[in-house]
């Protein structure tokens, strides 16, 4: 049996115990409300060197969402330019099917990559090549949320989108973190309503889980931990009243 299909079956055999409705409502007055029709969509930004756990882990949290829901829920892999291959960090190769398109999300999540220097593959190489920062800045605008994994935090921060905002990333470049002005927190995930970013590397499934909880409700975040056998830890920094 396919591990999608077994996944399929879990979500919906937890989901159906938990008594949630599909789709619920967007978290705050004014949001749209998510459904098969109009899913929550999320993009998760590829590029050369980024790091397996950053991107696979959030993935897989809202895939099960998206098999739960009924479809509400659409996570996709884009790049910074046009769809090809990335080499990720440890070797892996990903078919991007996508290239960018930040109006057709969402979420767009950054990963980080992993401690290269600026001119091998990874997020140093990213800043110091600009293109990918300089897109991440002009794909502001309002209801879309951008967020980062681990070291991602420092494309936003190069994007100019961290100064004088609550945010945190890896804590071996929170210095670094907190040059470019940003007001980093000690949390594992610090949600600042369009900003939402995420410690070290596992923490990107705590990210992906507070973002179902916000945007869907808990009963749906606590199923998606169950089926990952996964126990959220840490701190939720939060400015925004729940």
């Amino acid at each position: 049996m396919q591990r999608r299909t077994v996944l399929t079956a879990t979500a919906a055999g937890a989901l159906a115990t938990t008594g949630l409705a599909a789709p619920a409502r967007g978290s705050a007055a004014g949001r749209t409300a998510w459904s098969p029709e109009r899913p929550f969509r999320v993009q998760m930004v590829l590029f050369d060197g980024v790091a397996e756990q950053d991107f696979i882990g959030p993935n897989e949290a809202f895939t099960i969402a998206g098999f739960a829901t009924g479809g509400a829920v659409a996570v996709s892999y884009v790049t910074g330019t046009v769809p090809r291959t990335v080499r990720a960090l440890g070797g892996t190769r990903v078919v991007v099917a996508d290239g960018w398109s930040p109006r057709t999300a969402d979420l767009l999540l950054v990963p980080g990559g992993g401690p290269t220097g600026p001119d091998e593959p990874g997020v140093a190489h990213e800043i110091k090549k600009g293109q990918l920062p300089r897109s991440i800045a002009a794909a502001v605008r309002r209801r879309l949320v951008i967020g980062s994994v681990c070291t991602g935090a420092l494309l936003l921060a190069a994007a100019g989108l961290t100064e004088g905002r609550p945010c945190n990333t890896h804590h071996t470049v929170r210095d670094q973190l907190a040059e470019s002005g940003a007001v980093v927190k000690d949390a594992r995930v610090v949600d600042d309503g369009d900003l939402i970013t995420s410690a070290g590397s596992t923490s990107g499934i705590d990210l992906a889980l507070h973002v179902l909880d916000r945007e869907f409700g808990a009963d749906l975040a606590v199923m998606v931990a169950g089926v990952l056998e996964f126990e959220p830890r840490g701190t939720v920094w939060t400015a925004r009243a729940r």
